[in-house]
């Protein structure tokens, strides 16, 4: 089941949502029904939400503002539902990349589809960053290999895109996971921090490339992207106790010997 947010200023219209969600049944259940911005931004720090769904009724232009505070630090798709079928609102929407807008008067038929189609991107997303899990008998065996799944997709993840800016916020938001609650699941599974474990990968390709190539030591560095050489310097020989070109020399003067 996917964890929905809904947000908006009327109780009513959230309860009534709710409900029909409910009975739908295509896979979502509502975490939490909230009316103000601040809550609803720090509900998406705390918590793991797939979706965010804001009631539009005389809501439009806080809504939209809500649109654009959500998309200053997370991804999660929005949906958007019963507001004015106006061009410049829809054309808006679209800026801040929302999932779907359904204008007044609002279908059932077309929610459902709209939440399918969301449903499927998002076990789409998650299937690309996640290893096929095997069935077991076991719950708890389930929950565990689940769990070591999203963590795999973080290594592969981390492996991927190595020579980025990475992380572990720009990698939970790209999962829908909270951040500090992924970072304790990888520190778990790990027994190291993200961090630790980010700067180990970095480390280790270095010394491959400063071994097997010979690329320049600001080429290595960004390739496992460090674009300030003095910091890659700096945490290679605190990784490895020799600067990176003291490194490479006693590699060769090895295979000489």
């Amino acid at each position: 089941m996917y964890n929905v947010l809904l947000v908006g200023p009327n109780p009513v219209t959230l309860k009534e949502t709710e409900a029909i969600i409910q009975r739908l049944d295509v896979g979502y259940q509502v975490h939490a029904s909230i009316s103000t911005y601040d809550e609803a931004m720090d509900l998406l720090n705390e918590k793991a939400i797939s979706l965010v769904i804001i009631p539009m009724q005389g809501y439009n232009a806080s809504g939209m503002l809500l649109c654009s505070r959500i998309r200053q630090h997370s991804r999660v798709p929005i949906l958007l539902l019963g507001g004015k079928n106006d061009f410049q609102l829809a054309r808006k929407a679209l800026t801040y990349q929302i999932s779907d807008y359904l204008a007044e008067p609002l279908k059932i038929d077309a929610l459902e589809a709209s939440l399918l189609a969301i449903r499927k991107e998002l076990e789409y997303h998650y299937t690309f960053y996640s290893t096929t899990l095997i069935p077991q008998s076991s719950a708890i065996k389930k929950k565990d290999d689940a769990s070591k799944a999203v963590i795999d997709s973080v290594k592969r993840y981390v492996q991927d895109e190595l020579n980025q800016n990475i992380t572990l916020k720009k990698i939970s938001r790209k999962l829908h996971f909270n951040c500090a609650y992924l970072g304790q699941k990888f520190k778990l599974y790990e027994n190291m921090s993200f961090n630790e474990y980010l700067l180990q990968q970095r480390m280790e390709k270095a010394k491959l490339l400063l071994t097997r190539t010979d690329l320049k030591i600001y080429e290595i560095a960004n390739e496992i992207g460090y674009t300030e050489i003095d910091w890659f310097y700096k945490k290679f020989k605190e990784y490895t106790g020799l600067s990176a070109n003291m490194y490479r020399k006693q590699y060769e003067l090895s295979r000489a010997n």
